[in-house]
């Protein structure tokens, strides 16, 4: 009689916790938690998503703030003024900066400037803040509010001729 009863409750556990079981082991193991762009860490740090194109394969950003940002290709975007992007962007972030910038370049009347940093106020305006040497460009924050698509060059927005760079490439 005893080996009967526990005969039923082994019967009654296994239809129990079968169905537990099986959906344990069949349930999709949990997925890793896919890794932060760039584009989502900027705003993060106060800035705008649209800095940088959306060429970007791979960044790095260590806890020190030091970053690099990696792109397909070198390539242009056209804000109120032409921006070169070299292939790797470095510099150091954080909050409302790009600082020790080397990768970025404008173009002003026929030459390219260095852009040092990238800056916007705190609490955020309307403005973002290109320092190129000794002066500040103040630019519209909504000119970088969406990722721009990248140009694998700036000719067709600038004659030949308007930079070394250019000369070089195509002339």
């Amino acid at each position: 009689m005893a080996s009967n009863s526990r005969f039923h409750l082994g019967i009654s556990l296994l239809f129990i916790l079968t169905p537990f079981t099986l959906s344990f082991i069949l349930s999709p193991s949990p997925q890793p938690e896919p890794k932060p762009t760039i584009y989502d860490i900027l705003p993060d740090f106060g800035l705008p998503r649209g800095i940088f194109p959306d060429t970007v394969e791979s960044f790095n950003l260590d806890k020190d703030g030091n970053f690099e940002v990696f792109l397909k290709t070198p390539c242009y975007v056209e804000f109120e003024y032409l921006v070169y992007y070299a292939e790797k962007i470095s510099g150091k972030l954080s909050i409302g900066s790009m600082t020790e910038l080397k990768g970025i370049e404008v173009k002003r009347f026929f030459f390219w400037f260095n852009v040092n940093e990238i800056r916007v106020d705190l609490p955020p305006s309307d403005s973002v803040y290109f320092q190129i040497g000794f002066v500040n460009k103040k630019l519209d924050v909504n000119q970088f509010e969406t990722i721009h698509s990248c140009m694998n060059n700036g000719i067709w927005l600038s004659s030949c001729g308007g930079s070394l760079r250019q000369v070089l490439q195509v002339c």
